[in-house]
């Protein structure tokens, strides 16, 4: 399969008309794989909470558009702020297992790259602020 124009335009035309402002799109034949690996089509205005996830990593690389990361401690404190923009030749972000984050969506049409060991865990209630 190639990840071209046709198929970023169409998963960002589906996060434009969901709710959620966001669409994936996976790679992983199940909830159950190893590794998960989706494209995220975000649009401004999508709310993602702060979150960590304990038992993995996670990395975001950029296929267009702009995000903001934002790390944040236990005490809900922005310890530090990740500008990634492919134009500026930043294109990604490896998140280390734990780490509580979150991202601002700052480009319509933004597209990512995301990645983390499976098989799939819905966040728990002491993962989220």
């Amino acid at each position: 399969m190639l990840i071209d124009e046709k198929l970023l335009d169409s998963v960002t035309s589906k996060a434009k008309d969901s709710d959620r402002l966001r669409m994936n799109y996976n790679f992983h034949d199940s909830h159950d794989s190893k590794a998960q690996r989706l494209l995220n089509a975000l649009e401004p205005g999508t709310v993602l909470p702060i979150h960590r996830h304990p038992h993995t990593a996670e990395t975001y690389i950029v296929l267009r558009g702009i995000i903001k990361v934002l790390f944040y401690n236990d005490d809900r404190i922005l310890t530090q702020e990740f500008m990634i923009n492919p134009l500026e030749a930043v294109y990604g972000i490896h998140i280390p297992a734990g780490q509580w984050h979150t991202l601002e969506v700052l480009e319509s049409g933004t597209m990512i790259f995301e990645v983390k060991d499976g098989p799939y865990a819905p966040l728990e209630e002491e993962d989220l602020m």
